[in-house]
């Protein structure tokens, strides 16, 4: 990560100390083997989907963490006038100087300020829980909890 870009972070949102290592931790390389990786990554989402808030009747959200530099958001709903299903899908990637938003019809930006800030944000809570309620983990030691 670019000292420039942990400068800024840290002005948005104050200690940045691990903030920006947005990779899943070692103890939490989802060790339930007898699940397959899309079945954990299921239950992770189902975490992930409540994160922001409750999911609107008729509306289902994923969010997620695909590998060590991918998270992914996705959205589908019924559009109230046309009756047709609508879906939004938003990939970010970590890169070396930042965090890279991709989204359908080739828009590709990087993200900054309150964007970065509530990703960021979003995957520190997304551990915390996954860790807890998929793994049984506590998310700071990661140690089993009893």
């Amino acid at each position: 990560m670019s000292g420039i870009l942990k400068k800024a972070l840290s002005l948005i949102v104050g200690d940045t100390s691990g903030v920006l290592d947005l990779s899943m931790p070692k103890e939490l390389k989802r060790p339930l083997k007898k699940l397959t990786e899309r079945e954990l990554i299921q239950l992770e989402s189902e975490i992930g989907s409540t994160l922001f808030g409750d999911v609107p009747k008729g509306h289902r959200r994923e969010f997620f963490c695909l590998d060590e530099k991918t998270w992914i958001w996705y959205e589908e709903w019924i559009d109230s006038k046309t009756r047709k299903t609508e879906r939004m899908t938003i990939r970010y990637e970590v890169h070396e100087n930042g965090i890279m938003k991709v989204q359908e019809g080739a828009r590709y930006s990087y993200i900054e300020g309150e964007e970065l800030a509530n990703l960021v944000a979003a995957t520190k809570m997304y551990y915390e829980q996954v860790a807890r309620n998929v793994y049984k983990r506590d998310p700071a030691t990661g140690q089993k909890l009893v």
